[in-house]
């Protein structure tokens, strides 16, 4: 979750002018979390903050609005016809062409009431809030990106990047299911990687780096470290080749598509080639929810809940950390 530079720009290049609306701060329940965007222009929008008459209303509003910023609070209950029963604030803001040259930052931080904005325009370096100024030294020092929140009437967005890289190799009709389920994800950043570039469809989702490589397993050095793995090409040969040079890589998670029967005897033939039993046990195999079925669809859906349900562990573990 951030503030997509990248998106906005390209909505300006085809619309003009521009209003984001974001989801500031919420009390209670919410269709959406704090950071959840959408893009308005005159005869469309994309992205949402939750639809619903929540989305219609806030869209109409951009759309009338302006002066930029603004923000306001809507009730969840029976005024919008919602039953939520909590409160959301949105940010409305405007962009045209010209105004992409102030994101320039990791944070975007800006004064998004009156009393901020006019403080800001006297004294800026003193009326940053302390605590926006700590999460900005954090993120500079430690690399740790603060999560989208209103502070003191400032409201502040790490500029969105994606966090985990996951390399999916093979392009065939798993492939091709797993790269539907998975690009439109906002936090990954994928490459996809096959033996030739006719094993690829002519149009590839926004974001994903198409990569043909005659031996696949030599491509895995541009890989980071860190990356996640999914093997899954039409070759055992090649699945075995894969896994072998990725337990001398390093990854945080790698998994290949199989049965029971062809995981042991990957296991035997991973033995022979010098690795031992707790390394090779750091491969999922099989992969996704194998109760939901063959179909490449069904594979992808179980693969994805696999990897969301991984980062959300990690998200809290690392809440935990900050805590202690």
């Amino acid at each position: 979750m951030g503030f997509d530079i990248d998106d906005l720009r390209a909505c300006i290049a085809r619309h003009g002018r521009v209003s984001r609306v974001v989801i500031a701060a919420i009390r209670g329940s919410s269709p959406r979390e704090v950071g959840a965007a959408m893009l308005v222009w005159d005869k469309g929008q994309s992205g949402t903050i939750g639809g619903g008459a929540l989305e219609f209303e806030a869209a109409a509003a951009a759309r009338a609005q302006h002066t930029s910023p603004q923000l306001s609070t809507h009730s969840l209950g029976p005024d919008l016809g919602q039953c939520c029963g909590g409160s959301v604030t949105l940010l409305r803001e405007t962009y045209e062409a010209a105004d992409l040259a102030q994101l320039d930052a990791d944070i975007i931080a800006r004064p998004v009431t009156q009393e901020a904005a006019q403080q800001a325009g006297q004294e800026a370096a003193q009326t940053v809030p302390l605590a926006l100024r700590r999460m900005q030294a954090q993120l500079r020092n430690q690399g740790q990106r603060p999560a989208p929140q209103l502070i003191e009437g400032w409201m502040l967005e790490p500029v969105h990047k994606p966090q985990t890289d996951l390399w999916i190799w093979g392009a065939g009709h798993v492939g091709r299911a797993l790269i539907d389920v998975l690009s439109p994800l906002p936090d990954l950043a994928i490459t996809w990687v096959d033996t030739a570039p006719e094993r690829f469809p002519a149009h590839i989702a926004a974001g994903v780096t198409r990569l043909p490589g005659a031996e696949p397993a030599l491509l895995l050095r541009h890989a980071p470290v860190n990356s996640q793995h999914l093997v899954l090409t039409y070759s055992h040969e090649l699945d075995l080749a894969l896994c072998h040079a990725l337990l001398l890589h390093g990854f945080s998670f790698a998994g290949l598509i199989g049965s029971a029967t062809k995981w042991a005897r990957f296991r035997s033939r991973l033995t022979a080639l010098g690795h031992g039993p707790a390394e090779i046990a750091r491969i999922t195999c099989p992969i996704g929810t194998p109760e939901l079925g063959k179909h490449p669809q069904m594979i992808a859906v179980g693969v994805a809940a696999q990897l969301l349900g991984r980062a959300a562990t990690k998200e809290t573990e690392m809440k935990e950390e900050r805590r202690a």
